[in-house]
């Protein structure tokens, strides 16, 4: 059954009040007469630390509001305070800030405890971890090398920094890497046939810096000499010896393999007004990449660039190589992109208005502040569909697509998405032609008299927890709860995938070990589908439950025979990840 609750948090308490019953409203487009009379997402009440929520098939685990020293209490909104990316490692989540970031334990994830916070100005904050190194994107010019907070003295920084976080309690900058045009966003690709280096893909959209603050940045346009804009920089990084890290390329992505030009991909006029007379007029534009997410296991990496999204080969990680590009008429810009587990999709969002606008209006085209999700065929990208929150928003609350990643769900394509003050949003994409939402949380505007800044950054999966940075309130942890979209055991079996690392642009390649719940969860998924009849569908149910009472007691050689024998009786092309699952946990047992 569908759960859906509406509440209104108190700091210190939260009483919950149970909505109208209803189905969940799935793949529902915004400004259709269903989605505003029935989502108890529309009219949330407003307030910065006391706004009302709604939740649907999640259970909220924790909150905690931002530290001290990461939030202007008279101005919650304020960007040199703007909570921002998300990594993780082991027990800890790595929280970027505009003003620094802050680690924090979640091994308890109902009780998330401040672990060190690091005071170091300079936005966008942007987190990578690899080992026992913290990257750390800075963008504005108020940033200097030392992280000292007065802008008006100390040498300028704008670039890549690199913290030894082996004592997580004391980080220390080790490395920074000055950057022509700083690093808004950077992605660490690995090597897997080299573990003593890590690559660092950085993207700058800053303006471009003046020479007399680091030699060899110029502005000259694409036909003039060695411009800074139009590339990307890759920065190699000795993992024993960090300081060392410099930059070794600066590979043109955006080149026109027929005439040459490093501009090549959208530099296009303004878009001509939409029919509907609604003021949506994009300027494409691609001089750099917003954001890319490297998938090395499959030697891929998706560019989210402005006006573009493009495909990467990166088998040779030092030397990336544009193979594909797409554009989009409906899209403003391109900003991040998500692969699907086995690399035939890829899930670009579109941040119109650069995010601090309201752009989830019920008067507003579905398609614009979307996701565009793609077919991947032979190294190419095709368009299969949009995806786009389905609760409109109101005036107040800045809202559009952003950043999310898989729940790593087997048999399945699930992606959890922060929407900024829409919420958080996960919608399933395994038919690439009609994703669907199956689970929210959201909550009312920052302020209910006018749109100030706030609403998720980043919504992620981790070791089984969903974990969302709030630009203005601070950490959220979330668990999925059983539904009719999704059933204990696939949560189980998604649970049961364990990272000592994840940082979302630096996609790993998951996998899942034999077990009960990863049986039982493609059992699931049949009798969702009905692909499973009786009586075959009575006896699969029955083996899984006698095979793991047996297990429970030692018989581990009759739990193998009866898995074995019911899994050689699936012969349908429909059954074989079932019979697999099946065939493998008898192994293993």
């Amino acid at each position: 059954m569908t759960h859906q609750l509406r509440s209104r948090s108190r700091r210190g308490r939260r009483v919950l009040g149970l909505m109208a019953a209803g189905v969940l409203l799935v793949g529902v487009l915004p400004g259709t007469a269903s989605a505003a009379e029935s989502d108890p997402r529309v009219g949330l009440g407003g307030g910065w630390l006391d706004a009302e929520s709604a939740i649907s098939n999640l259970k909220q685990l924790a909150h905690r509001d931002k530290p001290a020293g990461f939030v202007d209490p008279t101005n919650p909104g304020n960007f040199g305070y703007v909570a921002s990316d998300l990594a993780f490692g082991g027990k800890y989540t790595f929280l970027g800030n505009y003003n620094g970031f802050n680690i924090v334990d979640i091994s308890n994830p109902a009780d998330p405890k401040v672990a060190t916070s690091v005071v170091c100005p300079g936005g966008q904050g942007d987190l990578s971890v690899h080992g026992n190194l913290l990257f750390m994107s800075v963008e504005e010019s108020r940033a200097r090398v030392d992280c000292g907070s007065d802008p008006n003295i100390g040498t300028r920084f704008q670039g890549i920094r690199v913290f030894d976080i082996s004592d997580v309690m004391n980080p220390k900058q080790v490395a920074a890497v000055q950057l022509c045009r700083g690093s808004h966003t950077h992605s660490l690709v690995t090597d897997p046939k080299d573990a003593s280096n890590v690559y660092v893909y950085v993207s700058g959209t800053a303006g471009v810096r003046p020479a007399e603050t680091m030699a060899g940045c110029n502005n000259n346009p694409a036909d003039g000499e060695d411009p800074s804009r139009w590339r990307i920089d890759v920065i190699k990084v000795p993992v024993a010896a960090p300081e060392k890290a410099a930059v070794v390329n600066q590979p043109r992505l955006f080149t026109d393999p027929k005439t040459g030009r490093i501009d090549g991909l959208q530099n296009g006029p303004l878009a001509p007004k939409h029919p509907s007379g609604q003021d949506w007029r994009p300027t494409p534009n691609t001089n750099a990449c917003h954001d890319i997410t490297a998938f090395p296991a499959i030697g891929l990496a998706a560019g989210a660039c402005q006006g573009n999204g493009i495909l990467i080969d990166i088998s040779n990680p030092a030397n990336p190589v544009r193979i594909d590009e797409v554009s989009d008429p409906n899209f403003a810009y391109w900003h991040s992109a998500t692969f699907n587990n086995d690399g035939t999709k890829v899930v670009f969002t579109d941040e119109w208005g650069g995010g601090s606008a309201a752009h989830c209006l019920a008067t507003e085209q579905p398609q614009w502040g979307a996701n565009a999700i793609f077919d991947i065929v032979d190294r190419k990208m095709t368009f299969a569909s949009y995806y786009k929150l389905p609760a409109p928003q109101s005036t107040q609350e800045n809202c559009v697509a952003h950043n999310g990643s898989l729940i790593p769900v087997p048999g399945r394509d699930i992606m959890m998405q922060a929407w900024y003050q829409g919420g958080i949003s996960v919608f399933d994409f395994t038919d690439s032609a009609h994703p669907r939402e199956i689970a929210f949380f959201d909550r009312g505007p920052v302020d209910a008299s006018k749109l100030v800044l706030g609403g998720y950054w980043s919504a992620y999966w981790y070791n089984g927890n969903l974990v969302g940075n709030e630009i203005a309130r601070g950490l959220d942890v979330f668990a999925l709860a059983p539904s009719a979209h999704l059933s204990k055991a696939e949560i189980d079996a998604a649970s049961q995938v364990k990272f000592s690392q994840f940082n979302t642009q630096s996609q790993p390649k998951i996998t899942w070990a034999p077990s009960f719940a990863l049986a039982r969860a493609y059992y699931d998924q049949l009798v969702r589908a009905d692909a499973i009849r009786q009586p075959q569908k009575l006896q699969v149910d029955q083996s899984l439950r006698s095979a793991e009472r047996l297990a429970a007691h030692g018989q581990r050689i009759a739990a193998r025979a009866l898995l074995r024998a019911t899994a050689l009786q699936l012969r349908d092309p429909q059954h074989q990840k079932l019979k697999q699952a099946m065939l493998d946990l008898a192994q293993s047992l």
